[in-house]
C-alpha cells in the first residue's frame, strides 16, 4: 500500500473531525434500520401478499418465504434521454439473474430523469438541480415500502446519480450498486462540432447546418460522449466503489454490457445482511471513498457541477465536505485525463486508453487516493484498477493497462498534464466561487476588465447579437442561484464567449448560476455565494466595475471601497417566471441552501 500524500491524509482528518457528531448520528440510524429487518417479515398476510400478487408463480412462491433474498429496481428509464433508454431492457436482465441466485427483484420504482441538454436556455432549465432532490424523495418512495434485502439504482445522467444517491443514503443498512448505461459510441469529432456551434454563434452557419452536426454527434442510445456531469457521474461511481469495477464506460447494448447488467444482482445477493459478506451502502460511503471520489474529479477535469452534488450527497451521509477540501485536494492531486471538452478525443477515446482501471491505479499509487475502502466488491480499491472481459462468454476481470495506451489522453500521475487538478476556489470582495481551470489556457486565468451586467443569460446574448461586447469585459450574469431560479446552467453562453475570446478580447464570466460539466475555454467563476437573490455583492455590482478574475490566485475582487459597494441598493431581483412547472418549486426556491453546502433544499428544510 503506497503511503498516502500528507494532504490528502490531512483533508480526509479533519472531514473525519467535522463529521464525528452526523457521521455517528447517520450510523446509529442504519444499525437500528439493520436491527429492525425488512419489513416484509412484519407485515400482515394481506400487505405482504399485495406487494407480489403481480409477481409470476415462481416468484410468488420465492417471495413467500419473508428470508427469501428480494432486491429493488430503481430506475431512471425513460426513452428521451439517450443515456437512459438502455434502461428498458435491464430489469428483465436483472430479474432473470435474479432468480438463477435463488433470489427475486422487483421493480420498486421510478425516478424522474430530465436532460439538461434539451432544457439548456429554456425554462425547464430552472427545474433541473431541483430535480436532484425530487429523485432523492423518490427514491426513498419506492424503497419505503422496505421488503427488500437489497437495491439496485439505474441511473447516469446530470442530477440523477446524485439524487439516487442521496435517496438510497437513507436506506443504508442496504447493499446498493449502482448499474450503468455506458456511452453511446463516437460520432464525428469534438473539434468538428465545436467548430460549428462556433460558427453558428457568429451567424456564419444555419440552424439546419447545426442540427445535422449535433445529430451527427448525438447519434444513439447511450451518454453523452463529452465529459460532462454525466460521465463525471460514472467516475465517481467508481472511485467510491458503488460500481462493479470497470462498468462505468463500456458501451450499451453489448453482451459485455448485458453481462455486467446480470452481475449488479448476483452481487447484491451475495452481499445482503446475512451472507458472508454484508457490504451496506453506509460502510462503502465514508470518508475515505468521499474523498478518493473528489480525486477522481480533480484528476480527470470533472463537472463542476460535482462542487455542489458530492457537498449534499456527503451529508445524506453524515459527511461534512466544503469547497476548501475540494481547493486542497487540488493543490496535490496532478490532473492526468484530458477528455474533451479539456481535450480533443472522448469518453470512448479514454476508455480504450486505459479509464479508471488507469486512472484508479495511478491515484493509488501516488497515494492520493485511499485504498483501505469497502467496496460493492470487496475491500480495497485496488479492486478498481481491474477491467471487466468476457472470457468464453462468462464475466471475468483481469488487471487493465499498467501505462497509457494514448499519452495524449492520459498521463501517468509523475508527467501529467498539469501538476494541479481542475478545479479552484477563488473569494474576494464578490463572495466566494468555483473555477474550472482544467480547460482554461494559462494566459486566459486572469482577467481584469469592466463588468457588463446581466440579470439573465438571453440579456447577454441579445447584446451580442446587437454587437455590443466587442471589446475586454467581465460578463456579471446575477440572479442566477438556487433561491433565485433554481441555479440554471448557463451553457448557452459558452459559445459566444468562447468566440470574443478567440477574437482577442479578454473575457469572463462571474455568475452565480452554474456552467456544467461543460465548462469551456473561458474563465469563469460559478456558484458564486452568497447568490445575488439573497442579498450577496453581486446584487451591487454595475456596468463599469472593474472586475478582476484571477484563478491562479484564488481572487474574485471588485475595484471598489467595500463600503461603497456595500453602501449601494441592491438591484431588483427579476421576478419569478411561472410555468413549465415552475410554481410548483417555489418552496424548494425557498428552501435551498447556498451553493457552498450542495444547494440543497431536502436538508434545509428538514432542519427547520
Amino acid at each position: 500500500m503506497a503511503p498516502l500524500n500528507p494532504v490528502t491524509a490531512e483533508v480526509t482528518q479533519r472531514i473525519v473531525e467535522r463529521s464525528r457528531e452526523s457521521r455517528a448520528d447517520y450510523l446509529a440510524r442504519m444499525a437500528a434500520a439493520r436491527e429492525a429487518g425488512p419489513g416484509r417479515g412484519k407485515l400482515s398476510c394481506a400487505n405482504w401478499a399485495h406487494a407480489f400478487a403481480a409477481q409470476p408463480d415462481d416468484d410468488k412462491q420465492r417471495l413467500r418465504n419473508p428470508a427469501a433474498p428480494n432486491v429493488a429496481i430503481v430506475s431512471a428509464y425513460n426513452d428521451m434521454l439517450s443515456a437512459h433508454q438502455p434502461y428498458e431492457r435491464f430489469p428483465d436482465i436483472i430479474r432473470q439473474a435474479a432468480r438463477e441466485a435463488g433470489a427475486t427483484a422487483q421493480y420498486a420504482g421510478g425516478v424522474p430523469a430530465m436532460c439538461d441538454g434539451v432544457t439548456q436556455g429554456r425554462p425547464g432549465m430552472e427545474l433541473s438541480l431541483f430535480s436532484r432532490d425530487v429523485i432523492a424523495m423518490a427514491t426513498a418512495v419506492a424503497l419505503t415500502h422496505d421488503a427488500f434485502d437489497a437495491a439496485l439504482m439505474l441511473g447516469i445522467c446530470d442530477k440523477i446519480v446524485p439524487g439516487l444517491f442521496i435517496g438510497a443514503a437513507s436506506f443504508g443498512h442496504l447493499p446498493v450498486i449502482f448499474v450503468p448505461g455506458g456511452p453511446m459510441t463516437s460520432g464525428i469529432s469534438n473539434a468538428e462540432k465545436a467548430r460549428v456551434r462556433g460558427l453558428y454563434a457568429e451567424g456564419k452557419a444555419t440552424r439546419d447546418e447545426l442540427l445535422t452536426s449535433e445529430m451527427k454527434s448525438y447519434h444513439g442510445p447511450g451518454t453523452c460522449t463529452f465529459y460532462g456531469t454525466a460521465n463525471s457521474n460514472q467516475m465517481m461511481m467508481e472511485m467510491t466503489g458503488l460500481h462493479l469495477p470497470g462498468a462505468a464506460f463500456v458501451t450499451p447494448n453489448t453482451p459485455l454490457r448485458d453481462a455486467l447488467t446480470a452481475a449488479a444482482p448476483r452481487r447484491a445477493v451475495e452481499i445482503r445482511d446475512g451472507a458472508n459478506d454484508y457490504t451496506p451502502f453506509s460502510a462503502v460511503v465514508d470518508e475515505k471513498s468521499l474523498v478518493n471520489a473528489v480525486a477522481g474529479l480533480l484528476a480527470t477535469g470533472g463537472s463542476t457541477n460535482h462542487t455542489l452534488h458530492i457537498l449534499a450527497m456527503a451529508r445524506a451521509a453524515g459527511v461534512q465536505i466544503t469547497w476548501e477540501d475540494f481547493n486542497d485536494l487540488s493543490r496535490v492531486t496532478p490532473l492526468i485525463a484530458r477528455v474533451y471538452p479539456n481535450g480533443s478525443e472522448d469518453v470512448n477515446a479514454f476508455h480504450a486508453a486505459g479509464g479508471m482501471s488507469f486512472v484508479t491505479r495511478q491515484l493509488l499509487d501516488a497515494g492520493l487516493a485511499h485504498e483501505d475502502v469497502m467496496t460493492v466488491a470487496g475491500r480495497g480499491l485496488r479492486r478498481y484498477q481491474q477491467e471487466p472481459f468476457l472470457d468464453g462468454g462468462r464475466l471475468v476481470w483481469r488487471e487493465g493497462p499498467p501505462a497509457s495506451l494514448d499519452r495524449d489522453i492520459l498521463r501517468p500521475a509523475d508527467d501529467p498534464f498539469q501538476r494541479e487538478g481542475g478545479l479552484r476556489i477563488v473569494t474576494g470582495a464578490l463572495g466566494r466561487g468555483v473555477i474550472k481551470t482544467s480547460a482554461v489556457k494559462p494566459e486566459h486565468r486572469t482577467v481584469e476588465a469592466p463588468a457588463i451586467v446581466f440579470d439573465d443569460q438571453d440579456a447577454l446574448l441579445a447584446a451580442h447579437r446587437r454587437g455590443e461586447l466587442e471589446r475586454d469585459f467581465v460578463a456579471v450574469v446575477r440572479f442566477q442561484g438556487p433561491q433565485a431560479n433554481g441555479m440554471p446552467e448557463l451553457h448557452s453562453l459558452t459559445p459566444v464567449l468562447g468566440v470574443l475570446q478567440d477574437k482577442g478580447f479578454k473575457v469572463a464570466l462571474v455568475t452565480d448560476g452554474r456552467m456544467s460539466g461543460a465548462s469551456g475555454k473561458v474563465p469563469a467563476a460559478i456558484h458564486v455565494t452568497p447568490e445575488a437573490a439573497a442579498g450577496g455583492p453581486l446584487a451591487r455590482v454595475r456596468t463599469g466595475d472593474v472586475i478582476r478574475l484571477d484563478a491562479e490566485a484564488g481572487v474574485l475582487d471588485i475595484r471598489l471601497d467595500p463600503r461603497e459597494l456595500m453602501g449601494r441598493e441592491a438591484g431588483p431581483a427579476p421576478p419569478s417566471a411561472p410555468g413549465y412547472g415552475r410554481e410548483l418549486f417555489g418552496w424548494m426556491r425557498r428552501a435551498a441552501g447556498p451553493a457552498d453546502t450542495g444547494a440543497c433544499a431536502l436538508f434545509e428544510a428538514a432542519a427547520s
